[in-house]
């Protein structure tokens, strides 16, 4: 089998910026690149384990033998058990990448010539020759996700015998199907009751409303809310031993969501455990779902700004905050996608409130996909599925007006090949607090992280990106580096272009959560830049990944 792993590694950047705009997300022109740090440890997918990497078999009591009969003749039963009464197939296939798979065909045969078809199953067939007993090794990927039926043919045309296998094969990509927003879970309902410290809220989701049984994983947008002390949530399968990483961190009074995407437990279930020393509220609303079955895949972007009210880009030009209890659309391609990835910003808000993201063909939910005090600027990843025309809505739930800031950072369509890829066990790939590190992250620089370099048919990661020991404001960009790993080695790296977009703003103090699902750009490297004018910490944490082959 073909190894191949995600080789994980972090490249400190410093440099001194020029142009910045306080407050606002604007480029600055362009610096020289500063020295580079310590490398980061190495992270390797197969030792942290690819979730449903499977192996298929078929033994050679499941093949069945025939006799051709010579030419305008019908073969009898004598002549079914005669020439080459041994012959054979044993199939064992194993699943390589998110669509591909290592097929080994074990034929038993008296020494004489063989013809083999594979019958892949999805129109397309692979043809060899051997001789006798032989073994023969052939890979395959296939262009969609889900179930496939393999189909080995070996003939004898010297004895006119025959022996078809089969075998089913299940892909171990994951597809998405947009679902929702639906609230999942809600404790501060009258019948509810909070979680307790140092324990777990279990989320059903296999099985709920019409969410069907087996699905891989689920896009959960998580907050935290009447919080009395600091603490993280840590989101994970149930079945499974809970990880070390975290997906979102609060502050006493803090009300933070979070978006994550995280497998489900064989029962069906998911859960959130309360890491903090007192009991809180948790929300928990679903906008889609993974499974093996064909789908939508995923297809990520450099991030690119779609709505900004402060500078009139989106909404047809117009320029000024959405009003309170006010919406606006966000149109795309009629028919395209099937739900967009947004990083979604609230800025400048007069008041307390919550924002929404939804298709535009449905009523407004009683879900939120972010939520901010007056003065606050807060990010949040959506992941929302798209309404029939095309469109989405964005609605401010405060009575009061907020600017708002959305960048594109990937979609999810039916002619998209890539699907997700789950680790059995989530994975830290940068921590500048760790020994190994240079250090805190540089202002106006970036740290560059190689994820996946040379390995083909990565096209994005699920990342979860915090900051903590900040001390000043700042924003994070997160966007793919136009240089590769032998740029840097050699020093013919050219400094990247520097992002306009956020993923996630912090004021001084804070520790601030967000995923990030980025794109693995030509080079398989990610660039993670503080945009702020303080040195910050910075903490990157791999869940899964999207892989087209």
């Amino acid at each position: 089998m073909r190894n191949r792993r995600l080789v994980v590694s972090a490249v400190a950047i410093a440099a001194a910026g020029m142009g910045f705009v306080p407050g606002a997300a604007h480029a600055a022109e362009p610096v020289p690149p500063g020295a580079q740090a310590a490398t980061a440890p190495g992270f390797d997918v197969k030792k942290a384990g690819k979730a449903g990497l499977q192996t298929f078999t078929s033994p050679a009591g499941n093949a069945v033998r025939r006799t051709l009969p010579a030419a305008g003749k019908k073969a009898s039963a004598q002549q079914a058990a005669a020439g080459n009464p041994n012959l054979s197939v044993v199939l064992l296939a194993e699943a390589t990448t998110a669509h591909g798979f290592k097929l080994v065909t074990t034929i038993g045969s008296a020494d004489v010539s063989l013809n083999v078809v594979i019958d892949w199953g999805d129109g397309t067939s692979d043809r060899a020759e051997a001789f006798g007993d032989e073994v023969l090794t052939t890979e395959h990927v296939y262009a969609e996700a889900g179930e496939h039926l393999a189909k080995i043919t070996v003939t004898d045309p010297v004895n006119q015998a025959e022996v078809v296998n089969e075998l089913p094969l299940l892909a171990a990509g994951s597809d998405f199907t947009p679902y929702g927003p639906t609230r999942l879970l809600d404790t501060r309902g009258s019948f509810a009751t909070k979680v307790p410290a140092y324990t777990s809220a279990r989320v059903k989701v296999a099985g709920n409303g019409k969410i069907p049984a087996g699905v891989t994983a689920v896009a959960l947008n998580v907050t935290v809310t009447n919080a009395r002390s600091s603490g993280h949530v840590i989101a994970f399968a149930s079945g499974r031993e809970r990880p070390a990483t975290s997906n979102l961190n609060f502050a006493p009074g803090q009300t933070v969501p979070n978006l994550v995407i995280v497998p489900v437990g064989k029962d069906g279930y998911v859960e959130l455990y309360n890491g903090g020393w007192d009991s809180i509220d948790l929300i928990a609303d679903v906008t889609g779902y993974f499974s093996r079955t064909q789908g939508s895949g995923y297809t990520p972007e450099a991030p690119v700004r779609i709505v900004d009210t402060r500078e009139g880009i989106g909404r047809g030009g117009k320029r000024g905050q959405v009003a309170g209890q006010g919406s606006f659309k966000i149109q795309f391609p009629r028919g395209l996608y099937t739900a967009v990835a947004l990083n979604v910003t609230v800025t400048n808000p007069r008041d307390a409130g919550h924002l929404t993201a939804y298709p535009s063909d449905q009523p407004a939910p009683t879900t939120s996909n972010l939520n901010f005090v007056g003065g606050q600027t807060v990010a949040n990843s959506v992941i929302v599925p798209v309404a029939a025309d095309g469109s989405v809505t964005i609605r401010n739930g405060a009575w009061q007006p907020t600017d708002v800031v959305i960048d594109l950072v990937g979609n999810y369509s039916t002619a998209s090949a890539g699907s997700l890829m789950t680790l059995d066990e989530p994975g830290r790939v940068l921590d500048t607090r760790a020994a190994y590190s240079d250090g805190p992250a540089s202002p106006r620089g970036y740290y560059s992280v190689p994820l996946s370099p040379g390995v083909p048919g990565v096209a994005g990661y699920v990342l979860n990106t915090t900051v903590t020991n900040t001390l000043g404001p700042g924003f994070l960009s997160v966007a793919p580096d136009p240089n590769s790993v032998e740029d840097y080695e050699n020093g013919t790296n050219v400094w990247p272009q520097r992002p306009v977009s956020s993923t996630l703003n912090w004021t001084k103090g804070a520790t601030v959560p967000n995923l990030a699902q980025a794109s693995s750009g030509a080079h398989g490297i990610v660039d993670f830049w503080n945009q702020g004018w303080e040195p910050t910490d910075l903490i990157v944490d791999i869940f899964g990944y999207y892989e087209t082959n």
